[in-house]
């Protein structure tokens, strides 16, 4: 697919009430993003902060990353941000070492089958012995118009690629740099599931904890996830 046929993808009007992220629970909303109630003020706070914590930008991360207009705060915004201010090196599908991304399901069990995979993939990478991780299930709204790549899983093979995201993370910095709010597009490890990534916070909402998974680890493979006492087969 060529870059002019990647600028004639449409948008759409996403409206998830309950997106769904499922992130390790060893990751606390950040506190900052969570007192400060004008997101216009986040900067000013952060500098006079870091005068005598400095731990703060370990915690908060990198803030600059963020354009000032697209910043949250409040209830709920430690989780929308921590994507956005702690980059990966090797990014996402949608998202690169330079930016980042909102990743969220529509459904809990298409959030399990993404984040399991990719679970197995770095749990693999760094030989880990069995193992129980605890996951943190969070819902949010997003509401804006996002480019829809949706029924393109043909035209667009590359965008879906299973482990090479070359081309969906070109295809992002031209977009995002166009002015793009994000993408929906086909799970990949789940058919018939549905993903966004956003990358703008701005449009994610309502960011509140749900529940805490299990995963269990086997050495090889998750074998099951559970909910509290509720165990059930992969």
């Amino acid at each position: 697919m060529t870059r002019v046929e990647y600028a004639a993808v449409s948008t759409s009007a996403v409206w998830w009430r309950a997106s769904v992220r499922i992130i390790p629970s060893r990751f606390p909303p950040i506190d900052l993003f969570e007192r400060v109630a004008d997101p216009a003020d986040l900067e000013a706070v952060y500098a006079v902060e870091a005068l005598t914590n400095p731990r703060l930008r370990e915690s908060v991360g990198a803030l600059q990353a963020v354009p000032a207009e697209d910043r949250v705060s409040g209830p709920g915004a430690g989780f929308i941000m921590a994507p956005f201010t702690h980059l990966t090196p090797e990014g996402g599908r949608f998202s690169t070492g330079h930016f980042g991304a909102y990743y969220a399901a529509h459904t809990r069990a298409t959030a399990i089958a993404e984040t399991v995979y990719h679970r197995e993939r770095f749990l693999r990478a760094t030989a880990q012995p069995a193992i129980e991780l605890t996951m943190r299930v969070l819902l949010a709204t997003v509401r804006g118009a996002l480019l829809d790549l949706r029924g393109a899983r043909e035209t667009a093979a590359a965008l879906y690629h299973a482990t090479d995201y070359a081309a969906s993370q070109a295809f992002a910095v031209t977009q995002r740099a166009r002015g793009a709010a994000g993408v929906v597009y086909e799970s990949v490890r789940d058919p018939s599931g549905e993903c966004v990534a956003v990358w703008r916070p701005r449009l994610v909402t309502s960011c509140r904890q749900s529940a805490h998974l299990g995963y269990v680890w086997d050495g090889t493979r998750i074998t099951a996830v559970y909910e509290k006492s509720k165990l059930r087969a992969l």
